[in-house]
């Protein structure tokens, strides 16, 4: 979710859909909260506080806003957490990469999309839960049952960690995305545990499968978040379905413990708890040199997730997908404006030579769909060039500090490619 899905602070998605799973299955509970929606969180708070295994320190509080104070929050937030010049250079990068169209207007865009699912949010800045006006109503009133769930975990969360620090992160995209899932995949995660009576209960076969598919299936219902292009979608679904089976992993391997310390440095350790869980395959974080030529716009990371994302759009193959963007160990990118126009350098690393063979090989038939090249256009070689609808487009395996790497580079035709002095490359642990 990229950083794109990070706008939401706090976003509810439609999990209305499982209602018929999890409705009138937990009992009343008389509590020591008082104020606005008060049966509503003093039925929650005790099945939240089991279900995760450690308390409120103290009684949350709770306010409602009118659809107005909402829309004026995430623009607020959107700005706040997103400046101008951040947001067009990530803009940038993703319609290079051919993830977003070249006609989208991103900001106008996210926050019509973010108005149109967010029914209640916490704000860590203010140590407060809203709700907004007339989510009460909606189906019954039960709709606003999942919203106050969903959103007192992440008041129990920031009473533990400190939510608001980790929304301030810059440039390190992939990094930020790992840490959203782990919050919002618990807080669907004890959400619904909550709701159906226990652990237990969604582990019965089938019944995470059906989660998955009904909260997916919800989101078509909603026409705004319909009509968003694959990135947008699946980066604001990966934080609740990945993240939540991240911490179902956790919870199996770890009972007892809460996911914050450490939390995941990585997308790739969220697909693959076991990375996480039995510290192995750390990734690397890639640092780039100034660009040996034009001028800096942005720099960030993909992740494996992204990655996946990135095979995917062009191939439409979830096997292929998969399969090239394993083994990835790191990545970074750089966004760079030259003579010519807008290019775009992309360096990962992968785990061994094999890893890094296959990312190029599907890396390769995306060009060649994308730009509607032959097969085999690019030639032979550790470099493959193609130039196809006024672009120069670079493909090179190479090695990086010991590590087997890609590098992707496209820039506007006539402009050259070495934008990157790999040798100036140098990488951190998380």
């Amino acid at each position: 979710m990229s950083r794109l899905a990070r706008r939401s602070v706090g976003l509810t998605l439609a999990i209305s859909a499982i209602l018929p799973i999890v409705a009138g299955c937990t009992k009343e509970a008389s509590g020591a909260y008082k104020g606005p929606y008060e049966r509503e969180v003093n039925l929650a708070i005790p099945a939240i506080e089991k279900s995760a295994g450690f308390p409120f320190k103290h009684m949350p509080k709770v306010e409602t806003r009118s659809k107005d104070e909402v829309r004026g929050y995430l623009e607020k937030k959107f700005n706040e957490s997103s400046p101008a010049l951040e947001l067009a250079g990530t803009e940038r990068a993703y319609k290079l990469l051919g993830l977003l169209p070249d006609s989208l207007d991103l900001r106008k865009f996210m926050l019509k999309l973010l108005a149109e699912q967010v029914l209640g949010y916490y704000d860590p800045a203010t140590k407060v839960l809203y709700v907004v006006q007339g989510t009460d109503k909606k189906d019954g009133g039960e709709l606003i049952q999942v919203t106050i769930a969903h959103e007192l975990v992440h008041a129990l969360q920031d009473q533990y960690v400190n939510l608001d620090s980790l929304e301030k992160l810059h440039g390190e995209n992939d990094r930020q995305t790992a840490m959203q899932a782990v919050m919002e995949g618990q807080a669907t995660y004890e959400q619904l545990a909550s709701m159906v009576g226990g652990q237990s209960a969604l582990n019965m076969p089938g019944s995470w499968d059906r989660v998955r598919r009904l909260i997916r299936d919800s989101q078509g219902t909603m026409p705004i978040f319909a009509s968003a292009p694959l990135l947008i979608q699946e980066t604001l679904l990966f934080p609740y379905l990945s993240g939540a089976e991240f911490v179902k992993a956790f919870k199996e391997r770890r009972p007892g413990q809460a996911p914050y310390a450490p939390l995941p440095q990585s997308t790739e350790q969220i697909l693959h708890p076991e990375k996480f869980l039995d510290l192995v395959d750390a990734p690397m974080r890639v640092r780039l040199p100034k660009p040996n030529s034009g001028s800096l716009v942005l720099d960030n990371e993909l992740g494996e997730f992204e990655t996946r994302l990135f095979l995917y759009q062009h191939l439409k193959d979830l096997g292929v997908a998969g399969q090239g963007a394993d083994g990835w160990g790191g990545d970074r990118y750089m966004v760079v404006n030259t003579g010519g126009g807008a290019a775009i350098s992309w360096l990962s690393l992968w785990d061994t030579p094999v890893d890094a063979a296959q990312f190029r090989d599907a890396t390769e038939r995306t060009i060649e769909r994308r730009f509607g090249v032959a097969v085999g256009a690019g030639g032979t070689g550790n470099t493959r060039r193609f130039t196809a609808k006024g672009r120069t487009i670079e493909l090179t395996a190479a090695m990086v500090l010991g590590k087997a790497a890609v590098l992707y580079t496209d820039v506007p035709a006539g402009t050259s490619t070495n934008l990157i002095d790999l040798a100036k490359v140098t990488l951190e642990k998380p």
